[in-house]
Formats: structure tokens, C-alpha cells, sequence
């Protein structure tokens, strides 16, 4: 039964059309959702390289709407097809053990007999990019089924289709044919994709795909792995319906052979012809696919055709749109030092990662801030817990949380005591890695509760760590001085000599978080004739000018800059002793 509009969010909703779907492909076998037949939903990555975070978006769609299945009842089962037995189609760039004039002799070869890059521990070069994702996606929380693509052309478990496409071959490319030459009209073209794009989308296997052979013998959906050089640059020549015999030639090497496709497991149907097989054989009633697939002749276009020749049905599934960097363009498994889930999950939590995900629709893009935005995407995430747990929160906010801090299966680990990511990262630049002075710190900022150990702010704190150790550059991190700095104090006119004195007379009684952001902002204030705690509605603007030109001073006097982490936490980390020699007391 469909849930109400006023409390549904987008999963919900994917979730009542998945459960119909599957209800309408198999009516009147299930009295109830624990015995209704297995829903299936899947996904589809291609391990040519590092697998990226828009990728991620691939995985995340299917895994949230199978969740939200899955805690109503019903069986559900997340497919993510490895494409591993793929071509290897070109050498990516920046990947470390990987030399680009050694490695372009293995173009044209399955992805899983091109060898790992050097010095990693797995046997090939797809199994070394799966790993990484599947370590990433045990991190978030995502319960899924992975099928290798090479073992199953490889033992044959697709050879009735193979040969079922092979007899229908004159079917398949009438289908293919409507596209070849269809333009789309002029009015409704779609925007040409930039090289960032098209490189994403042929990460995906969504892209540069040619149909199937055509030649003097007719056309082929199948392509061999050549058995001389194991490269697709292969030719079928002749074709055999009765006894199976397929003949192919080698453009790479000059090998040919005569096979017998019913027991010949060295090659794969053409990949618009290979995903409607899979919907198919598997079952998908639900999977979505990127943008790419929305123009005319895609892949997900023509495989809604080509499916029934396989007595499937197409999945239904949204489009989504691509994934961005902060500061960086969109990204692409073809070119290395592209950030992967591996990399956002250094320097954040899971949680926070699976929510960035959860609130936006499929067909919204986003950016994943590596830079400064992290840190207001946790000022955001923290508000949003709390309004939460006082029941504040709107409906759709409350959904997305609820799926960004757990699964059906139950909550993911969290931080016990989440202080703020801004005031960890600014401790853990400041203390440059000392425990003991990041705990004397942070104990400090609420002196009422203080940490009893750094465990109680873990996992944040490491991330929080992680990101200033490896995404703010060095002329950014935070050095305090050694010692005074003479010339600077002695220069100083009356009234900032008065400040000074305002805020070293206020630090014993200040001495936490709160007071020390009351007492660095009344400054100011009383200088100016006015109560430490009046509010902005009660002050004239040039309080606020005043107000950064006091930070500036204390800044330059303490870190030898014109900003900083937050002046609180900073002197904080500094300890009262030195902040007294540094000011000048």
C-alpha cells in the first residue's frame, strides 16, 4: 500500500512503485510481503579503475531503495554486477605501480587478466579495484550480492543465452538499426556531453560500446576474446545456427579458430545486448542508470526493446544525474587521483556520506566538499541530529536521516559524543597530532563534562584529523608562535593595548568554549561603551569592524596571520600560560 505524499520522501515512493511492479510480474503467489517472491534491484560497476564517487551514486540508489523494502517486510536481494570481464579499454592516469607504456599492451583484454598494479596484493587488475569499494561499502552500511561477470561468462552460465542471442541475431540488430541512423529532433537534443561526462559515463560500461560485428557473414552480437593474445579485436567470420560452429579472426595478432559456441566460454555478448540478457536472467525489476543512458540509441533505450527477446521485462529506475568535488570538475574512473569512497570515508563518517545521497533526488546533483564546505556540511548535519531528536524536524529531513544513520538492519557506529567537526579539525591542526594536549583541550571546552577519553569524540576526531593532515595545504595549517612578537606589541596605540589588557583580565573566569566566544566578542563592546552581552539589533555597525580588527590583532600575535581557527578554540589549544607571554602580559 502506498504510503501518504505528506510523509514520503523519494525512496519511499521508488520503493511503493518497486513493491507494485513486482506485485504486477508476479500476481496472486504471495498472501504476504514475507512470502512474496525475492524483489531484485541492481547495480553495475565496471573495476577499470579506481571506482569513484559517482559511481557511488550507482550502488546507493538501488541500496537505499532495497532497504526501505526491506524494513517493510519484504525479500529483497541488491545485485551489484561487477563488469569485470569488461575490456580493459585504456590506461588511467596517476595510478600508483602503474606504468602507462607497460600497461597499453593489455588494451583489448578482460579487465580480470590484465595484471594489478604494482605492489598490490590482488591477483588482477579488477579484483584490486573491487576490493577497495567493497571494504567502502561494508564502512557504509550496504548489503548486497556481488556477481562476477567473468565467472559467469567464464563457466558458461550464460550459454543458453548466448546461443539464444545468436539465433535471434536478425531481431537484434533490426532493434540496434533503428538507432544507428535516428537523429533526435532538434528541439528535444540533449546537451552534448563534456569530455568529464563521456569519460564518467564510459566508466560505467555505458559508453564507446560498439553494437556487435557486421560484416561480409552478417551481424554478430557476440564478441570472442581472441585465444592467441586474449583481446576482443576480434572478427566473426562465420556462424554456424545447427552445429554452433563460430569461426573468428584477430586483427591484433592475425590468430583465427573454429569454436563450438555451445562449450566455448572465451567471450561475451556486445554490452547493449549483454544488460537486457541480465535484466532477464536475473529478474531486475528495479535499477537505475546515469545520464547518459537518456539520449536516443542508449543503452537503457535499446535494451528496453532488446529485453523481451529474452522474455524479460525492463527494470524500471530513475536517471541520475552526476556527482561533483568541491573545487574540482566531475569525475571520471579513467583518470586517477579521482576521490573514491575510500577517500570521502577518511574524513568523514559514514553517516554523513550515506546522507549527502539520501536527501537529494536521483536526478539532483551534488558536490562532495574535500575543502573548507565540510565543515559547514557537519555545522548542517549536527543541527539537523538535533532538531531530530527534539522532533523539530520536517518529514522529508527526518526520513533522510533516519537512512543516513542506519539500515534495516540496525544503526550504523557513531561518534558517542559528536562536538562540533570545526572545533575538532582546529584542535587537531593546533596540536599537531598530541593526544594528550588534544585531550586537555577538548576536556576544556565544556568544563561541566569533560572528555574522559578521546574515544568518546572517535571516530570524528580521526576524520576531523585525516582532513586537515591531507586537504588543507601547508600555508593554511595553523603554527602558533614560539615566542612574542616585540616589535608588533610595542607598536600598538592605546585603545588596542586596552583591548589586550580587556581580554587577558577575562580569561581565568572565561576559560571554555562558551566563555571564551563571549568574552573575544564583548571586548570590543565594552571598549565601545556598551554591555559584553548586547546584541547585534543593539549595536551600531562599526562594532563589527571593530570586532575583526581585534581578531585580526590577536591572530597576528598568535599564529603570526590575519585569520585562524576560531579565536575560542585557538586559545584553547594554546593554554592560558602561553596565550598571557604571546599577548604580551
Amino acid at each position: 500500500m502506498a504510503q501518504s505524499t505528506e510523509t514520503t520522501d523519494w525512496v519511499s515512493r521508488f520503493a511503493d512503485e518497486v513493491i507494485e511492479e513486482s506485485e504486477r510480474r508476479a500476481p496472486g503467489k504471495a498472501t504476504s510481503p514475507a512470502t512474496a517472491p525475492v524483489i531484485v534491484v541492481a547495480s553495475g560497476l565496471s573495476p577499470s579503475g579506481p571506482i569513484h564517487l559517482g559511481n557511488l551514486r550507482e550502488v546507493m540508489t538501488p541500496h537505499l531503495v532495497a532497504d526501505e523494502i526491506r524494513r517493510r517486510g519484504h525479500r529483497v536481494r541488491h545485485l551489484i554486477s561487477w563488469d569485470d570481464y569488461d575490456r580493459f579499454r585504456k590506461v588511467p592516469k596517476g595510478i600508483a605501480g602503474v606504468d602507462e607504456d607497460s600497461f597499453s599492451q593489455h588494451i583489448g583484454k578482460p579487465l580480470t587478466s590484465v595484471p594489478a598494479p604494482e605492489g598490490s596484493a590482488h591477483p588482477n587488475w579488477a579484483e584490486h579495484f573491487k576490493a577497495a569499494m567493497i571494504e567502502s561499502l561494508a564502512e557504509l552500511g550496504v548489503e548486497f550480492d556481488g556477481i562476477s561477470q567473468t565467472a559467469q561468462y567464464t563457466s558458461g552460465v550464460y550459454r543458453e543465452q548466448i546461443l539464444h542471442a545468436m539465433r535471434h541475431r536478425g531481431e537484434i540488430d533490426a532493434i540496434l538499426d533503428q538507432y544507428r541512423t535516428k537523429k533526435a529532433p532538434a528541439k528535444k537534443q540533449q546537451k552534448p556531453l563534456d569530455e568529464a561526462e563521456l569519460e564518467a559515463a564510459e566508466g560505467s560500461g555505458a559508453a564507446a560500446e560498439d553494437d556487435g560485428s557486421s560484416g561480409s557473414a552478417g551481424y554478430f552480437p557476440y564478441k570472442p576474446y581472441c585465444g592467441n593474445c586474449e583481446k576482443d579485436l576480434t572478427t566473426v567470420t562465420a556462424y554456424d545456427d545447427d552445429t554452433t560452429e563460430l569461426t573468428y579472426t584477430c586483427t591484433a595478432c592475425g590468430f583465427a579458430e573454429t569454436v563450438r559456441l555451445n562449450e566455448f566460454n572465451r567471450g561475451k555478448l556486445v554490452w547493449k545486448v549483454d544488460w537486457p540478457m541480465r535484466w532477464a536472467y536475473e529478474g531486475v525489476v528495479f535499477e537505475p542508470s546515469g545520464v547518459d543512458h537518456s539520449s536516443p540509441g542508449s543503452s537503457f533505450q535499446v535494451g528496453g526493446q532488446i529485453v523481451g527477446i529474452f522474455g524479460g521485462k525492463q527494470p524500471i529506475g530513475p536517471m541520475y544525474a552526476f556527482v561533483g568535488i568541491s573545487g574540482m570538475a566531475k569525475m571520471s574512473s579513467s583518470r586517477g587521483g579521482v576521490p573514491t569512497p575510500a577517500d570521502a570515508l577518511k574524513i568523514m563518517e559514514p553517516q554523513i556520506l550515506r546522507w549527502l545521497y539520501a536527501r537529494r533526488r536521483p536526478n539532483q546533483s551534488f558536490k562532495i566538499a574535500f575543502d573548507q564546505e565540510i565543515q559547514r556540511l557537519y555545522d548542517e548535519w549536527d543541527k539537523l541530529d538535533a532538531k531530530v531528536a527534539d522532533s523539530s524536524a520536517l518529514p522529508g529531513d527526518v526520513a533522510a536521516h533516519a537512512r543516513a544513520v542506519g539500515t534495516a538492519a540496525g544503526e550504523l557506529p557513531r561518534t558517542p559524543r559528536p562536538m562540533p567537526y570545526r572545533t575538532l579539525a582546529s584542535v587537531a591542526d593546533v596540536t599537531a597530532g598530541h593526544a594528550d594536549q588534544a585531550l586537555r583541550i577538548l576536556s576544556e571546552l565544556d568544563p561541566a563534562r569533560p572528555l574522559a577519553s578521546l574515544d568518546e569524540v572517535r571516530p570524528r576526531l580521526d576524520k576531523a584529523e585525516t582532513w586537515i593532515n591531507t586537504q588543507v595545504p601547508a600555508d593554511q595549517r595553523t603554527i602558533v608562535r614560539e615566542e612574542p612578537d616585540h616589535d608588533l606589541l610595542k607598536s600598538l596605540d592605546e585603545p588596542s593595548q586596552q583591548s589586550l589588557r580587556l581580554l587577558l583580565d577575562g580569561l581565568a573566569d572565561h576559560w571554555s568554549l562558551d566563555g571564551l566566544t563571549h568574552l573575544v566578542y564583548g571586548v570590543p563592546k565594552v571598549q565601545a561603551g556598551f554591555p559584553a552581552d548586547a546584541t547585534p539589533k543593539e549595536l551600531p555597525p562599526e562594532i563589527k569592524t571593530a570586532q575583526r580588527s581585534f581578531f585580526a590583532l590577536l591572530y597576528h600575535l598568535l599564529v603570526g596571520r590575519d585569520t585562524g581557527p576560531r579565536l575560542p578554540t585557538l586559545l584553547l589549544a594554546v593554554g592560558q600560560e602561553r596565550v598571557r607571554a604571546l599577548l604580551g602580559e
